[in-house]
């Protein structure tokens, strides 16, 4: 009763402040209210008590995942109110400071996504976010294992199901055909697309698209990070482990929208995203969320024509962007 009275007010809120939004994003804004004053009866906890009270669970998908429940576990920790967090599988290393982290959860789920006790969920008009803390992977992970002859260049390349329909944005051979011709010289290329056996899954289908067998004839050059899982010279607990540390020595990334970017966004330097279409676009992620990660450049690309612009730019003749 009191739920649905509080929703209906919420509703009222977002209508009256916010008259033009389009209606497949209303929910977002109402939701963000919603996560708002649920944060408002752990005042007294978080700002006076400051016991070691605070337990996070979280299983829903990759991205928000690294995007607000990370972090949101990374305050309490530096707040002094962590006890303890709970995931996925292979999720340790990603919080390697919480106290006590417990890997209870086989799988993810949409519906976890929407988890109203974290002060953000999923997408949101404020992006000026109070407990939220971006979590120093980077720093935790440099290593000296994995250093080559040139600089790292990740292209973190998905090709999922997205929106229950086929892949819409991905690095096709063509455009990988650009990229590596155009920048193997430069640096060493690193490729990643993590197969289903080495993730957590979530309600999106993997798909082959026979880019590995193209890469071992026509470009052998290119690192492949399932081959480093397999070398492990670094002892790399997990997949996960093993991105994480590779992924520490770099400072360019290309990637695709989602879980993909979101990761490459947390190790600084210059992140290429190419995301087509996605609540993204509308809310401003890529602008006003991604460089909090760690400082990071983010450039996003919606058409192939502007990958090639910002690979030429900012990949092969260095300029500095200015986000």
């Amino acid at each position: 009763m009191i739920k649905n009275i509080l929703y209906k007010f919420l509703t009222l809120i977002v209508l009256i402040r916010y008259k033009n939004i389009p209606k497949e994003y209303f929910y977002y804004y109402r939701e963000t209210f919603i996560c708002q004053l649920t944060q408002l009866k752990y005042i007294f906890k978080d700002y006076i008590f400051k016991s070691k009270y605070k337990v996070i669970t979280y299983n829903g998908e990759f991205a928000p995942e690294l995007q607000f429940a990370l972090p949101f576990a990374y305050w309490h920790y530096k707040n002094g109110t962590l006890k303890s967090t709970n995931s996925s599988k292979y999720t340790s290393e990603m919080y390697f400071f919480s106290p006590d982290h417990s890997e209870i959860f086989e799988g993810r789920s949409n519906e976890a996504n929407y988890n109203f006790e974290m002060p953000r969920v999923l997408y949101s008009q404020n992006y000026n976010m109070s407990k939220w803390e971006p979590v120093p992977l980077k720093a935790q992970y440099k290593n000296e294992v994995y250093i080559f002859d040139k600089p790292i260049l990740i292209i973190a390349n998905r090709y999922n199901s997205e929106w229950d329909g086929p892949p819409i944005s991905f690095y096709s051979i063509e455009m990988l055909e650009f990229i590596i011709s155009n920048l193997k010289d430069k640096y060493t290329i690193v490729y990643n697309r993590p197969r289903p056996q080495n993730i957590t899954m979530d309600n999106s289908d993997i798909y082959d698209m026979d880019e590995f067998e193209w890469l071992a004839e026509k470009h052998p050059e290119v690192v492949l990070m399932e081959d480093l899982f397999k070398e492990n010279k670094a002892n790399a607990k997990n997949f996960n482990h093993l991105q994480l540390m590779v992924y520490a020595n770099s400072e360019r990334f290309i990637s695709i929208h989602g879980g993909t970017a979101t990761l490459a966004s947390y190790f600084g330097g210059v992140n290429l995203i190419f995301s087509k279409q996605g609540p993204e676009h509308y809310f401003g992620c890529y602008r006003k969320l991604y460089p909090k990660f760690s400082g990071a450049s983010i450039l996003h690309a919606k058409t192939e024509d502007q990958i090639k612009n910002y690979v030429n730019k900012y990949f092969i003749h260095e300029e500095i962007p200015t986000n």
